[in-house]
């Protein structure tokens, strides 16, 4: 008898293993100013070499929050615990962890080797650690070669690289970073995003920052908790977050949705019946949790999930009427990559269409003002009931 196959065990992220204790644990953790209230009982689990993201808009908490992990705020309620250690009165300077600021913060009499090495004098380390230290972050941050100039000779995408170093140099355990490439151009910002992965995944340092901008976030990060006035909406990673958003919240903070309004018609196991006039059709949903017959909805789909022709599309889901409807085209925008249409439907709602240019042309094949089908497919679309 032939023996079974052997398969490989599948890899449990550290959020997914039971045995693995969290590095950094929030527990039921509340901030107030006065009346206001900035973080209200926030609970969380940071696992060991985790690229954590907080992300949210402004005043949802995230920098609050980091600041208490660094000790620059303490909880109104609630304790923190980094590395199995209540960090419950240990001030700042005694707990393992660095903070790089969005400011950057170099000192402009001092040169970029003096900057990265000014935690370690205030440590008393030896001099020729210093200087080995110093050397091999430099290296790590590309800037070898401008050890001796300072912080004005340089380009940002330079001084946020020596801040960095100069943050990192002492080995943290943790390192926190508040919104550390606000300051770059687009371009700079989205290489540094690389760089930054790359040197945290060398290191093996848990790094946890704090952002405003969705794609920083998915772009770098293993997981995101997504900050709305002062609690948690979702935690999860970039493609959990993005596909499968909890909340209307959720789904309309990350990259651009469409949102339908309906009623459910038909619930089963593996699918929810939604009719819909805004969207002029019924829409067939796959994946979605069971919600009650009658109770109101909101049906989300991404605009890259929709096809966009001029000629009615064969029926998605085998049933007429279903995920398809029309419109005319009221808006495009030609970005190179991709372009972006605006269809208004008959009930007057305007749908948002991405489709990609994989061909070279001059000439759009769908122009302003024309009629149009729109269609899609039943795992498109996310039931919403908040």
């Amino acid at each position: 008898m032939a023996g079974q196959p052997i398969r490989k065990p599948t890899r449990l992220e550290p959020w997914q293993d039971a045995g693995q204790a969290p590095y950094v644990r929030i527990e039921k953790v509340t901030k107030t100013f006065g009346d206001f209230v900035a973080v209200d009982e926030v609970s969380l689990s940071i696992y060991r070499n985790e690229f954590f993201a907080l992300l949210g808009g402004s005043g949802s908490g995230k920098t609050t929050l980091l600041r208490m992990l660094a000790g620059f705020e303490q909880p109104t309620e609630g304790r923190i615990f980094i590395d199995g250690v209540d960090m419950a009165g240990i001030p700042p300077y005694e707990r393992p962890v660095n903070m790089m600021f969005q400011s950057y913060a170099l000192f402009p009499h001092m040169t970029v080797e003096q900057n990265v090495a000014f935690g370690l004098k205030q440590d008393n380390v030896p001099k020729a650690e210093i200087r080995d230290r110093v050397a091999e972050m430099l290296g790590m941050v590309q800037l070898s070669a401008f050890g001796k100039r300072r912080p004005h000779q340089l380009s940002g995408g330079q001084r946020q690289r020596v801040a960095l170093a100069r943050s990192l140099v002492k080995r943290p355990k943790l390192l926190l970073l508040d919104e550390p490439l606000g300051a770059l151009d687009k371009k700079l910002r989205e290489k540094t995003q690389f760089e930054l992965v790359n040197i945290q995944e060398k290191l093996g340092v848990t790094f946890i920052v704090v952002t405003h901008d969705q794609e920083e976030a998915m772009t770098m990060s293993s997981r995101i908790a997504v900050m709305n006035h002062g609690v948690i909406a979702q935690v999860g990673t970039p493609t959990e977050i993005y596909e499968y958003p909890h909340s209307r919240f959720v789904a309309e903070f990350i990259g651009s949705i469409n949102m339908f309004e309906g009623r459910v018609v038909e619930a089963s196991g593996d699918h929810v019946l939604v009719a819909s006039e805004e969207a002029g059709c019924e829409l067939h949903i796959s994946h979605a949790t069971p919600a009650p017959a009658g109770s109101p909805v909101a049906v989300a789909i991404r605009p890259e999930k929709i096809a966009l022709s001029k000629e009615p599309p064969p029926s998605a889901d085998g049933a007429a009427g279903r995920n398809a409807t029309k419109g005319v085209v009221r808006e495009i925008a030609y970005l190179g990559d991709v372009s972006i249409y605006l269809v208004e439907l008959p009930t007057g709602k305007t749908v948002r269409v991405t489709a990609p240019n994989v061909t070279r042309r001059t000439e759009m094949p769908i122009t302003w003002e024309d009629e149009v089908y729109l269609s899609w497919r039943p795992f498109a679309g996310v039931v919403l009931a908040q």
